[in-house]
């Protein structure tokens, strides 16, 4: 993995715009809305600092669209007390296996095994050697976005990538996978 030189910038725009830039060996720029909702920009190392501004300026309304979108889904969402946090991972542990070996049976994949984390930054993941991870913090969302996870990370046993292939996999079984997976947008 490339080395990441960070360094905060304070830039003179509307609103007093600040950001942070992340330079490593990448081609392009990308931006990031971090957890605490500061706005991280991932830049090329010898991208010019006129370029990056240009970059984040353009982007003005996807910053304040997101930035909005993440305050909404925080309120909507807040970090659970203890006492909350243990029951949602006794739940995790309990159903997440029930709906994995539900949907491993009707879609004829198997995982090689489910793990519960404490992720923040997502939801489910699919390791290559077809090792499910769950965060407990899905159990907060309806059953229809729980099974959309699952179902999700089960392709990838077929589809290690989100092409073509891996998403008419996801509609042969959940034909409304859209509708769930934007509930766990916002």
């Amino acid at each position: 993995m490339a080395k990441e030189k960070k360094r905060s910038i304070s830039v003179d725009g509307p609103g007093g715009m600040r950001y942070s830039v992340v330079r490593t060996d990448r081609r392009t720029l990308a931006l990031e809305i971090t957890e605490s909702l500061d706005i991280l920009v991932r830049a090329p190392k010898r991208c010019a600092q006129q370029d990056i501004e240009r970059f984040v300026f353009t982007h003005g309304d996807w910053i304040d669209d997101h930035i909005k979108r993440r305050r909404l889904h925080m309120e909507k969402y807040p970090e659970p007390p203890e006492k909350e946090r243990l029951v949602l991972i006794a739940k995790a542990k309990k159903e997440l296996p029930e709906r994995v070996a539900y949907y491993e049976e009707k879609m004829g994949l198997l995982s090689s095994g489910i793990r519960i984390t404490g992720a923040k930054t997502r939801f489910g993941s699919c390791s290559y050697k077809n090792r499910l991870c769950f965060s407990w913090r899905l159990m907060q969302y309806p059953p229809d976005a729980v099974d959309y996870v699952v179902v999700h990370e089960l392709a990838h046993i077929a589809h290690k990538n989100h092409g073509k292939s891996f998403y008419r996999l996801v509609a042969s079984v959940l034909p409304d996978y859209r509708a769930r997976r934007a509930t766990l947008k916002g």
